[in-house]
């Protein structure tokens, strides 16, 4: 076997091989990102290098309603997005012969996606490619170049290793199955011409893909958003309340100031059990407070990212004339983890300090129940 072989040609040698020579071709494959990330550090170190956000999740799992208020809200700070679904290598008539959808890797173009995002991760332009969601075609590819801030979203972001080693902070977004149907069939009835039926008969073939490729995605995010509601607190307008998994591989603010009694209608955390049994920090942003608590939440969040302005009115939009306060307070924290990416990265742009926002501690619970964090960065208080 050559000795300068390629990262993917050694993962598919591994997968060929059995017993100790397996194990050597793992080791060589580990090395191979190890190698990857330092280049990736040296050739896109300091301001020239994008803070990089991942938002994962199911189809309508509200992975674009997320990002589209980041966007809209830091408009003026050097900011785009780019859906990872435009490296589909099929378009919709073509899917309809072949015997995987698109929740598949078979269905994407998931080694350019790969060498784009290091790319993108360096500061560099690339040639994408696009599909467009309403037609099910696909378009010309355009040159799209990152801006200091770059937030990547779609159905496989975290699906390589390769890839997730390009993010600042990753996010799987998790509501319960029904609600996501739920929006899956509207969304798609709406907007992309189906019939109810047809997206029913879809749901059903994509899910042991779904359960294959998508949802094992959750177990690398640094954040777990879901977005539920609670047993005996329906709101008007079926507003859902929001779950907020803070898991110790990233920092966290310090919401100390801002868990306090009067605002407990509103927000409150407390630890809980992952999936996995691992404890971890919930917090919950509740959908039935009323507007001034949640408003007094955010303007505290806001303030602690250092912006004189008002919230923007972006923030928590579903659509034109419907908001919700547990979208807006789960995109206000991302807010606060793309400015202390970025405040880390001008802090020591040095090629072997830690480019990630996963260097730092992460959120704990005190002995009195409030939040702490240690380390460095910016740290979120009431004022």
């Amino acid at each position: 076997m050559h000795r300068y072989l390629g990262c993917r040609d050694v993962g598919i040698a591994v997968t060929a091989r059995s017993g100790p020579e397996r194990s050597r071709l793992a080791r060589r494959l580990e090395t191979a990102v190890t190698y990857k990330r330092v280049v990736m550090r040296q050739a896109g170190q300091g301001d020239d290098r994008p803070v990089m956000l991942a938002i994962a999740g199911d189809s309508a799992a509200g992975k674009t309603t997320i990002t589209r208020g980041l966007v809209a809200a830091m408009a003026g700070e050097g900011i785009n997005s780019l859906c990872v679904d435009d490296y589909h290598r099929f378009d919709r008539q073509e899917r309809r012969s072949l015997p995987f959808t698109p929740l598949s890797p078979a269905c994407n173009y998931v080694g350019i996606m790969e060498q784009h995002l290091q790319l993108l991760a360096m500061g560099e332009p690339v040639l994408k490619p696009v599909y467009e969601h309403r037609t099910g075609t696909l378009g010309r590819p355009v040159l799209f170049e990152p801006q200091e801030y770059l937030i990547v979203e779609g159905l496989l972001p975290l699906h390589n290793r390769l890839a997730r080693a390009c993010f600042d902070l990753s996010v799987y977004v998790d509501p319960p199955e029904e609600i996501r149907r739920h929006w899956k069939i509207e969304r798609d009835v709406r907007d992309r011409g189906y019939a109810p039926e047809q997206v029913t008969e879809d749901l059903l073939r994509r899910e042991p893909e779904s359960a294959a490729y998508i949802r094992p995605q959750r177990q690398w995010a640094d954040i777990v958003v879901r977005f539920a509601p609670i047993e005996e607190r329906a709101v008007a307008g079926g507003i859902l309340s929001a779950t907020i998994l803070l898991r110790p591989t990233a920092p966290h603010p310090d919401l100390g100031a801002i868990l306090t009694e009067d605002t407990r209608e509103a927000i409150h955390l407390k630890l809980a059990r992952d999936v996995d049994g691992k404890p971890v920090d919930a917090l919950h942003v509740h959908a039935y407070a009323s507007r001034d608590v949640t408003r007094r939440v955010e303007e505290a969040i806001w303030r602690g990212l250092g912006i004189e302005d008002d919230v923007p009115d972006s923030l928590g939009v579903i659509e034109p004339g419907l908001r919700s306060e547990p979208l807006a307070v789960v995109q206000l924290l991302l807010l606060y983890h793309l400015r202390l990416a970025k405040h880390a990265l001008r802090a020591d742009p040095s090629p072997h300090a830690p480019s990630s926002v996963s260097s730092s501690k992460s959120i704990s619970l005190s002995s009195s129940g409030s939040a702490r964090r240690d380390g460095s960065g910016p740290r979120l208080s009431a004022g």
